[in-house]
């Protein structure tokens, strides 16, 4: 599987909150081939701690198991947190 989307300058409390919805595995891929599962709180932690510039993700590849949740992810990334919860 390849990423599929790389995420820009993410409010990380609202990145957690949607995070926090998701039903399937959530992966945060890193430049070195890491793969973190983000539906783990020590994951989010250690990943998204080398990611963050002053209070928001710098840049950072997700990859998801499941379509709704790449689906969810999708419409934060592009629309904001409040698009996250749009259905259809």
């Amino acid at each position: 599987m390849k990423p599929i989307m790389d995420l820009h300058d993410i409010n990380v409390t609202e990145f957690l909150a949607v995070l926090d919805t998701c039903e399937g595995n959530v992966y945060l891929v890193t430049d070195e081939g890491d793969k973190l599962n983000l539906r783990s709180k020590l994951c989010q932690l250690v990943g998204l701690t080398s990611l963050i510039e002053g209070g928001k993700i710098a840049e950072a590849k997700i990859l998801c198991d499941n379509k709704n949740d790449e689906s969810k992810l999708f419409r934060f990334n592009c629309f904001g947190y409040e698009a996250a919860y749009k259905v259809g």
